[in-house]
């Protein structure tokens, strides 16, 4: 139990956002199976991605922090080797899911579990792919959830896997397998999702074909080393922007913040409710300095294709609504019932514990805006980025609001609570 910071009458100042998670994932994994060595800068050191180095560590792999980069000394894709322990990847879905289309076709027996939550997230979405092209995996106890064994075959072969849903995590999961396989695999999205596995690909020197939401891939390729610079975080910026946007008196300026076009959908949101943001493009072209000023917000109506390029940021979001002119409405959202925890659950419920007035529907939410909240005892369920969505709502509130398992948000953003202090003007 945490008692959040409450009732700021200003947020002030700048700050530079931690690496993305999504790309140190990759990075490293990449990194691993790639020849020579790789040299990552603005990794992020969470939780999460610290799990990733560990895994990869367990699989034969040198992977050294010199404080400044992470060094990999990648062995190339044939030279991951078994680990003699079970690969826990902590609360990461991330480094589970893309993990398994590492292992799909390696000659040897993995075992990945994760901690008591991961463990009881379906993995089915990426076990049906996996096994059409030819891999052995398992739940636990023959079910859909972790423990997963992944079972040496002879050889993957290439498919064609049209996507039921939009999932960044599992269509890499195919697109590493399809790195290993016999043929040409192909992937066809129902809507674009976040493109860093396909991104990074190419800066390690693989190819892809891309044909709008068709991606080609074939097996047998070899990468090599690279030195990877990592962008701030937007998921974990959409906390700031949100908390400039709604404390009265804000002005913040947030440093480096990565622009991939499939991950800036909340910077389309924000735009389509009034907010006042100012994007300064970097001259690498792939960050941006952003400042945000508080703003009279209006609802709006978010679904469809633009879902993929925000399902992280959708809990600060619907925040957002809650202080906004009208009632905004998030469809087409489904996908959000199987994060951390049910965030479309998650989201309703602890919001209108503050006195906000959403209703949960099956593939989203309806947000009543214009509502002032209060004090209360609420539940991050273990998932950061409910934690740091309470947070920033409990920014609005004059009485003390407590936060159970606060210490979920050191899985992406260990020092999120003190940068949220500093810009109060209160710390120290």
């Amino acid at each position: 139990m945490r008692k959040l910071i409450n009732h700021a009458k200003s947020l002030q100042g700048k700050l530079t956002i931690p690496g993305d998670k999504s790309i140190s994932h990759r990075s490293v994994m990449f990194g691993s199976i790639a020849e020579g060595e790789t040299r990552i800068t603005g990794f992020l050191r969470a939780d999460d991605c610290l799990n990733t180095i560990k895994v990869m560590r367990q699989l034969g792999i040198q992977i050294h922090d010199n404080g400044d980069e992470i060094i990999v000394e990648g062995r190339g894709m044939n030279g991951l080797r078994p680990s003699k322990e079970i690969l826990d990847v902590g609360n990461s879905g991330t480094t589970i899911r893309l993990l398994s289309g590492l292992l799909a076709g390696q000659s040897f027996t993995s075992v990945i579990a994760g901690d008591n939550s991961l463990n009881k997230r379906p993995m089915q979405r990426v076990i049906a792919p996996l096994e059409q092209m030819g891999a052995k995996i398992s739940g636990d106890k023959d079910s859909e959830f972790p423990p997963l064994t992944i079972e040496p075959i002879n050889e993957l072969h290439a498919i064609e896997y049209e996507m039921p849903v939009a999932s960044a995590q599992v269509k890499s999961a195919i697109i590493l397998a399809g790195l290993q396989a016999e043929g040409e695999t192909v992937v066809i999205e129902k809507e674009q999702s976040r493109n860093h596995t396909e991104e990074m690909l190419q800066q390690f020197g693989g190819s892809l074909q891309i044909d709008d939401k068709v991606i080609r891939i074939k097996g047998g390729q070899t990468l090599r080393g690279q030195r990877i610079e990592v962008p701030g975080d937007i998921s974990s910026a959409a906390f700031f922007l949100a908390a400039g946007l709604i404390v009265p008196n804000s002005e913040i300026l947030l440093e480096n913040v990565g622009m991939n076009e499939t991950r800036s959908g909340i910077i389309d949101v924000i735009k389509a409710m009034g907010g006042d943001i100012t994007i300064d493009m970097r001259e690498n072209r792939i960050s941006a300095d952003i400042t945000v000023r508080t703003s009279q917000l209006k609802a709006t109506t978010i679904g469809g294709s633009i879902i993929p390029r925000l399902i992280d940021e959708l809990p600060v979001i619907a925040l957002l609504a809650t202080q906004a002119e009208g009632i905004t409405v998030i469809k087409d959202a489904e996908e959000l019932k199987v994060k951390e925890t049910n965030r479309i659950q998650a989201v309703a419920s602890q919001l209108n514990h503050m006195q906000a007035n959403i209703i949960e529907t099956e593939d989203g939410l309806i947000v009543h805006g214009g509502t002032p909240l209060a004090g209360a005892t609420v539940d991050s369920f273990g998932d950061h980025r409910i934690g740091m969505m309470l947070q920033v709502a409990a920014l609005l509130v004059k009485e003390d609001v407590f936060l159970k398992e606060a210490e979920c948000v050191n899985i992406s953003y260990p020092t999120f609570f003190d940068e949220v202090l500093n810009l109060t003007g209160t710390a120290g």
